[in-house]
């Protein structure tokens, strides 16, 4: 179930908590991608808060928002990215994005698989994307006061086998999001040490939510022709036997 886009606004933009969250995950992001220099830059679910770091050198970035979820115009004070779309059926070529971030979209969505099949779809040669959903183990997703709390949450074993089932090969992950799922003044103003405590402590302490970046795998092409081996494949630059006279 996707969650109302207007509430999606209000967390990451009106409220600390959806402002720590933002800096936090932001924070993780650019570590896996430092640079979008001259790439196409898709985020799908309610990816616009991530997405802005890529705004100045990537060629476009665009911001696909699903149907259920509804749409807002960004980035405010410059032409629109956003676009609402089929959940399952995006308006863009494809092999054209070479880097994919979805939030807020894996586990929100009722046909999963369908939804890798189009992001396998879109991503170009070499491609990567990075799939952000809550820890089924850490406390963020057994909060509904956030949107992690809400959807499908995964183990990291689950959200890789189900990206290596639709050809993604998980190359990096993460975990962030150590720090407690509240508001209060106290746990707001100690933050930060609980990011940089829970990075050490990550066997004790989990997670609020996984980070995965996987690749697009290209399975090689078959057919008859392919599979047969030359036995021989350097007679052809041998010289010939010189015909005897007759």
């Amino acid at each position: 179930m996707h969650l109302d886009v207007q509430d999606l606004r209000n967390f990451y933009y009106r409220s600390a908590l959806g402002r720590a969250v933002q800096k936090t995950v932001r924070s993780e992001v650019v570590k896996l991608w430092p640079e979008a220099k001259g790439q196409t830059v898709a985020g799908f679910g309610f990816a616009v808060p991530f997405l802005r770091p890529y705004l100045p050198e990537a060629r476009r970035v665009v911001a696909l928002m699903p149907g259920p979820q509804g749409v807002i115009s960004w980035p405010q004070g410059m032409p629109n990215v956003s676009v609402l779309c089929e959940e399952t059926a995006w308006p863009l070529e494809t092999g054209h994005v070479d880097k994919l971030f979805v939030i807020h979209g894996l586990e929100a969505s009722e046909q999963p698989s369908n939804l890798l099949e189009e992001c396998w779809r879109v991503l170009g040669p070499g491609g990567s994307v990075l799939f952000v959903v809550p820890n089924r183990a850490g406390l963020w997703s057994r909060s509904d006061k956030t949107p992690f709390g809400f959807g499908r949450p995964y183990s990291q074993g689950q959200l890789e086998t189900q990206l290596k089932s639709h050809s993604f090969l998980p190359e990096r992950h993460s975990t962030t999001l150590y720090q407690p799922p509240s508001e209060r003044r106290f746990w707001r103003k100690t933050a930060g040490m609980w990011e940089s405590m829970g990075g050490r402590l990550s066997v004790v302490v989990a997670g609020g939510v996984l980070i995965v970046e996987a690749s697009k795998r290209v399975q090689a092409p078959s057919g008859p022709g392919l599979r047969e081996t030359v036995r021989k494949p350097l007679d052809a630059l041998r010289p010939k036997p010189e015909a005897k006279p007759v």
